[in-house]
């Protein structure tokens, strides 16, 4: 192994809707394969194939469990778009923790939000239903459970529509079209 194999790397992806959180494609789901061709390289942390947006991968292992693990309470910020219109006493639960089928949620950092300026169209679109709006959440939080923002969402009695994970700490998809990386 070279010098330069050493040197750790994080990639930054801005993972597009139907693409799994591993290289192998799966059933009706694409791989990160076809995106990445970077050898050695692994995924810190998941997102769901049906959520999109900031997924990091790195070489090095210690990075990777310090993105992944809850323990080090990386913030991950999320963009969450909901049918229906969150008042303040939803997001205020939010904010307190809210009680799912697994336990209860450690608090959460939520606010309302005008749509995201660098909103993307998803394929396929979101539903619409005419006689009910939507909105966007930011959600800011620090731990790692299976489909934990569109659980919590749903707590709060505002099913999730669309998920984009806009940043883990410090890294953000700022200046990442869809299905683009930078290292």
């Amino acid at each position: 192994m070279s010098a330069l194999d050493r040197t750790p790397r994080l990639i930054r992806f801005n993972k597009p809707y139907g693409v799994l959180s591993q290289f192998t494609p799966e059933g009706r789901w694409r791989g990160l394969k076809d995106f990445i061709d970077i050898p050695g390289v692994y995924v810190a942390g998941r997102l769901d194939a049906d959520s999109e947006g900031l997924l990091l991968l790195t070489n090095d292992g210690k990075l990777q469990a310090h993105i992944a693990d809850p323990r080090y309470k990386m913030e991950k910020i999320y963009w969450v778009q909901v049918e229906g219109l969150p008042d303040e006493a939803a997001l205020e639960r939010l904010r307190q923790g809210v009680l799912l089928n697994d336990g209860m949620t450690l608090p959460a950092r939520a606010r309302q939000m005008v749509q995201p300026p660098m909103l993307w169209e998803r394929e396929p679109p979101v539903r619409v239903r005419q006689a009910i709006p939507t909105s966007w959440i930011e959600l800011g939080i620090k731990e790692g459970r299976n489909r934990q923002v569109r659980r919590m969402t749903a707590a709060v009695g505002f099913p999730t529509l669309r998920l984009i994970r806009a940043a883990i700490g410090p890294h953000s998809l700022e200046g990442l079209a869809p299905g683009t990386y930078r290292e």
